[in-house]
């Protein structure tokens, strides 16, 4: 796809059309759609004469539980944004790696524990033998992605320079460092999701083929590697640890370093997988009863918490919840 084809309008109102889903109650998307005519083709006339500049960003927090500091670009960016991100992703999925989990069509946390608990029966010779995980955290990571590396892993497959400057506007619009090697891309841009995506494939194909590691998930910037041996492992942090900062100016967390015996429960996207069964994390379990305990939340949070548990071996749990719900309606 060439930018003319990626600038047409038909693209940028599909892009408008998958972007308000779910927010058309919000302020600004309201605002926009007053005028919406006018705004997607005066959108489409500065992507056509280059003279597009990317706007700001609004600031603000948000728990989940971790806290986290959300930017969130203008309407008329965040189309550009959706644009953008399924033309990358239509160019570079099919290079990922199978066990990369995160913003992936047919992936996600879910799909990430089944594979852990796959590779959990084969590793442990159908539960007989115990062996050791390794779970690794990237330290600041979305702050932390430099601009130039990342522009230039996107160069080898992009070659319209067209689409190159409108990305490059894109990640330009968000320094978290200045300077001579800018970096950081925002949480918050549904571009940042492939960007990471693009960025730490070069982590997955170094541990796949040249490490050549069998049994490896990541998600997002949290990844994990299985083996029989925990002096292996703890031979394998040094080498990523290493790789990362050379090739990728990132630094592993060093206090979300764990290595654990499967026996005691291997800890991986809000599950604990153990011989046998899947159960919830303790903490998400607390908080969830906590929110229900605390305020009176919505039948449609009560189906979207029981769906979390449906996903372990729960059915205690999910009928407490149940019983708790409506115990304080």
């Amino acid at each position: 796809m060439d930018y003319s084809k990626l600038i047409s309008v038909e693209n940028i109102f599909q892009a408008w059309e998958e972007f308000k889903k779910g927010k058309r109650n919000k302020r600004d998307v309201q605002v926009f759609e007053r005028n919406l005519e006018d705004n997607l083709f005066g959108l489409h006339a500065t992507l056509t004469n280059k003279s597009y500049k990317h706007g700001g960003y609004f600031e603000f927090f948000v728990n989940d539980p971790k806290r986290r500091h959300i930017h969130k670009a203008e309407v008329c960016d965040r189309i550009v944004h959706h644009l953008l991100y399924k033309y990358l992703y239509s160019i570079f999925d099919k290079s990922f790696i199978f066990d990369s989990y995160s913003c992936r069509l047919n992936k996600g946390t879910h799909k990430a524990v089944k594979r852990l608990e796959y590779f959990s029966q084969k590793l442990s010779n159908n539960y007989t033998q115990d062996f050791w995980a390794l779970n690794l955290d990237i330290k600041q990571f979305f702050a932390s992605v430099d601009h130039g590396i990342l522009k230039s892993l996107i160069k080898e497959k992009v070659d319209d320079e067209n689409i190159l400057w409108l990305i490059s506007q894109v990640i330009n619009s968000f320094p978290a460092n200045g300077g001579s090697a800018p970096r950081g891309i925002p949480l918050g841009n549904l571009t940042s999701q492939i960007f990471a995506n693009i960025y730490l494939n070069e982590l997955d194909q170094f541990i796949k083929h040249d490490l050549k590691i069998k049994y490896y998930l990541r998600y997002a910037d949290d990844f994990m590697i299985l083996d029989n041996g925990a002096s292996q492992l703890l031979h394998y942090n040094d080498i990523l640890k290493s790789f990362l900062a050379e090739n990728l100016k990132l630094e592993l967390h060093p206090a979300k370093i764990s290595i654990r015996k499967f026996s005691c429960g291997i800890d991986f996207c809000g599950y604990v997988v153990l011989p046998h069964y899947v159960l919830p994390r303790t903490k998400t379990k607390r908080r969830i009863f906590n929110k229900v305990l605390e305020s009176r939340i919505s039948e449609q949070a009560l189906q979207s918490y029981l769906g979390y548990f449906y996903h372990a071996n729960s059915y205690g749990i999910r009928n407490d919840l149940k019983n708790t719900f409506y115990l304080m309606v």
